[in-house]
């Protein structure tokens, strides 16, 4: 894990989620001193919390640990034709960004 790297998209993430470091720490049941820990390259995550930041932020660890830039959608909990029209939204919004 590049630690840096980590600490950064944390940080990110949490910003563009409007959140506060102990609105987070409270979410994954840590104290707000420990996500400061993580964003300033203190610290790193258990495997455990490392799956628990993923789940709040919709995105897989492969892209907080830097090892991928692509994000993924969490579909969890939806049943198939939910998930074959946000299939169907994502596909037509690609179309209009390509043009």
């Amino acid at each position: 894990m590049d630690l840096l790297n980590f600490g950064n998209k944390l940080k990110e993430l949490r910003n563009q989620n409007k959140m506060t470091q102990q609105q987070l720490a409270a979410q994954i049941g840590v104290s707000k001193s420990v996500i400061s820990y993580y964003e300033l390259q203190e610290r790193i995550p258990s495997p455990e919390i490392l799956l628990k930041l993923a789940s709040v932020f919709h995105v897989s660890t492969d892209y907080l640990l830097g090892i991928s830039n692509d994000k993924v959608l969490d579909v969890s909990g939806l049943d198939e034709e939910d998930i074959a029209v946000l299939s169907s939204m994502v596909s037509l919004l690609r179309k209009k960004n390509i043009k």
